[in-house]
């Protein structure tokens, strides 16, 4: 057994090499090894595991590309929503007016209309989770719905420039954009198709606005 070190300071010993050498016995270590040392092969370490955080972080930023595996299923419609049913909306520029549901577009939204004769609402997409839907059905004529696409709402994506000083001060001052005429002909077709088939107190339902009073429970309403 080695004989303990006399420390001068901590981390410097009284001894020199030599002495180091003789009083922790290493000649004989080396004798009995052939003149050598002995070596013992390094340990491999075991590989992480699947999904295990590494313990050490990286010292440089290193770009990772993520994965994305979004998949992209088709909206569920409710089933209190049919065609000809006649929807509260909940947000938006309309909210509060009650619409008539015509069909479910591709990308999941609902699209609706006023009619635009009635409420001012016309023919536009409105997600289902902004929505109310009423007990209220209109008998929808057939109609003809194959012009009201995603691409058919989708304005056309204007190139933005960088606004000085004066442009922004004198935006407030630009021209409203005006509606296409294909727009107006497809909305005055579609009304002239849905107002015929609404009775006078449909009419008078649709041109009011939902609204709660005091005292008023929502959550005890039927619609």
């Amino acid at each position: 057994m080695a004989k303990p070190a006399k420390f001068i300071a901590r981390g410097i010993t009284a001894e020199g090499r030599a002495k180091t050498y003789k009083r922790k016995g290493l000649w004989a270590i080396k004798k009995k090894n052939g003149g050598k040392f002995p070596t013992h092969a390094k340990k491999v370490a075991p590989a992480p595991a699947a999904g295990r955080a590494p313990r050490f972080y990286p010292a440089d930023d290193v770009p990772k590309p993520l994965a994305h595996k979004a998949v992209h299923k088709p909206t569920q419609l409710r089933a209190s929503i049919t065609p000809g049913t006649v929807l509260i909306l909940l947000a938006g520029r309309f909210k509060g007016k009650r619409v008539i549901f015509l069909s479910q577009l591709p990308s999941g939204l609902l699209l609706v209309t006023g009619p635009f004769k009635l409420n001012g609402v016309p023919a536009r997409r409105v997600n289902a989770a902004y929505v109310i839907a009423t007990s209220t059905k209109v008998a929808l004529p057939k109609l003809d719905l194959t012009s009201f696409t995603d691409k058919y709402f989708q304005g056309e994506e204007e190139k933005r420039s960088k606004k000085g000083e004066t442009e922004f001060f004198t935006a407030a001052d630009a021209k409203r954009k005006e509606l296409s005429q294909k727009y107006i002909e497809n909305q005055k077709t579609l009304d002239a198709a849905i107002l015929p088939s609404l009775s006078a107190d449909l009419k008078g339902y649709l041109s009011t606005r939902f609204t709660l009073k005091d005292g008023d429970r929502p959550h005890l309403m039927r619609f």
